[in-house]
């Protein structure tokens, strides 16, 4: 039931090393590199088997270095692979960088949804990096972005920002989805805009839902590892469907992502540098000494209690009546007209609740510390 999925565009945290998809200076030295062609690639073709309608987002955690400038004063190149700037002379080039690899993608029968101009733009520590600032994602995407987009018919989406709640707390980056928007000329290509939870707190999705509810909010990275208990279901997995699951949708998120998806048994595939996370589980770890078991985190039923239940295209509906701080829940009408409700009751005893849709009702005994899914066919 899963339905959308998240990659890098050139490496990330995770991959082998760092590297983009023109190393060499020129465009026309651009190309997937390996880990795209021999591993991303084919496992998305087998996803996409499975089903179709799979959406997609991509990021990248650094542009090309020789497109770095350590800062925009100055514009002295900058060859690290962490941290720096983009230099303004290259936000069409590096627009149409991300033309190319959307096309290179569809050439292999496999649509690009959506990307974000940058990972954790605000994060300057990250093993691959680039800090972007708000006005530089709105220069480059009213520049550059935008127009490669335009002016190749590409239709994937622009989402913007894809970090944290509380902006690092850089008090002029505060709101930066907002500023952009505010620029007419950079509003018009973007759709929305993506949030991570490593800091801050998620009732910032809906203060700017608030100020531009035209706009989309999606949520795209959480993690889970050693450091907050990640394979104790009892600890994690309540506290997570609170702020993560059900916190996003009933802030306007319309999509919920996880990352990763996946990692092995020995916290793997991480790049070997420093600002990677070496102490992270996926949301299911595979045993690497023959790939035939895997373990389910607390990600995995994070994910599944709502994609069980709440599919593509799905409407968040009303849904009152109980009193109780410590239940929580969602409720929606999905396309084909079934109802879908997500509940945690968060109590250590057994709640006996009654749902209703106003024609039909039915009664669930709901175990304490748990989260229950419901799917019904709606009433004629």
């Amino acid at each position: 039931g899963f339905s959308y999925v998240r990659i890098a565009i050139g490496c990330s945290d995770f991959s082998f090393s760092e590297f983009t998809c023109c190393d060499e200076k020129g465009l026309e030295h651009f190309a997937l590199p390996m880990e795209d062609t021999k591993y991303v690639i084919p496992i998305l073709k087998e996803i996409l088997a499975i089903n179709p309608a799979v959406k997609i987002i991509a990021a990248p955690w650094t542009c090309p270095k020789w497109m770095k400038v350590k800062s925009l004063e100055e514009r002295v190149p900058f060859d690290s692979w962490t941290s720096g700037h983009l230099n303004p002379e290259y936000y069409r080039t590096y627009g149409d960088y991300f033309v190319k690899w959307i096309q290179a993608f569809e050439k292999e029968g496999i649509k690009i949804h959506a990307v974000t101009p940058q990972n954790e733009p605000l994060n300057h520590g990250n093993s691959a990096s680039l800090f972007m600032g708000w006005e530089e994602a709105r220069d480059f995407i009213k520049t550059g972005l935008g127009p490669a987009f335009k002016e190749a018919g590409v239709t994937t989406k622009i989402y913007v920002f894809d970090h944290n709640y509380n902006y690092d707390n850089l008090a002029d980056q505060k709101s930066y989805p907002t500023k952009i928007y505010d620029d007419a000329e950079a509003s018009q290509y973007i759709a929305g805009a993506a949030y991570h939870n490593y800091g801050g707190n998620r009732s910032e999705l809906l203060n700017i839902h608030k100020l531009y509810p035209n706009k989309e909010l999606l949520f795209t990275e959480t993690s889970i590892g050693t450091w907050n208990s990640g394979r104790d279901l009892e600890a994690r997995l309540l506290n997570d469907m609170e702020e993560i699951a059900l916190g996003t949708a009933n802030n306007w998120c319309r999509g919920t992502i996880v990352w990763n998806l996946m990692l092995d048994s020995d916290l793997g595939p991480v790049s070997p540098s420093d600002g990677s996370c070496k102490t992270c589980y996926g949301a299911v770890d595979i045993d690497n000494t023959n790939y035939s078991k895997i373990v389910r985190n607390s990600h995995y039923y994070l994910i599944g209690h709502m994609s069980s239940v709440v599919k593509p295209g799905a409407v968040r509906i009303g849904a009152s009546g109980y009193a109780d701080s410590n239940i929580m829940y969602s409720a929606f009408e999905n396309p084909d007209g079934t109802y879908a409700f997500v509940l945690m009751n968060n109590n250590e005893k057994t709640k006996r609740i009654t749902f209703s849709d106003g024609k039909r009702h039915f009664a669930y005994d709901v175990p304490g510390k748990s989260v229950t899914s419901y799917r019904w066919a709606k009433s004629e």
